[in-house]
């Protein structure tokens, strides 16, 4: 079964650009993840600091291994003084059948 998530956060006033530099950076280097089947990144029309990451990886294991990516770290250090809230918050999502 898929692994389907939302991450949401929120860029700090003043900060937006460089979020979305960092956020597009990563989503390259994910997106060439073996086990992801989607990374889109999404900002609220009425807020575009509020940023939207959907998130599909083909099963738990293809998840964990992008957990462990060498770049994860780093990108989630360069986030976090960038934005409101303390980390990203993830949403874990189950389809409807």
């Amino acid at each position: 079964m898929h692994k389907t998530l939302l991450a949401e956060f929120t860029a700090r006033e003043g900060a937006q650009d460089e979020v979305a530099r960092l956020i597009l950076e990563y989503a390259k280097k994910v997106r060439e993840e073996e086990g992801n089947l989607a990374f889109e990144v999404y900002t609220k029309q009425a807020a575009p600091r509020a940023y939207w990451i959907f998130e599909v990886y083909r099963d738990e294991d293809a998840f964990r291994a992008h957990l462990r990516a060498p770049y994860g770290g780093p990108f989630n250090a360069s986030l976090a003084p960038l934005i409101e809230e303390d980390a990203s918050v993830l949403t874990f999502l189950d389809p409807v059948t």
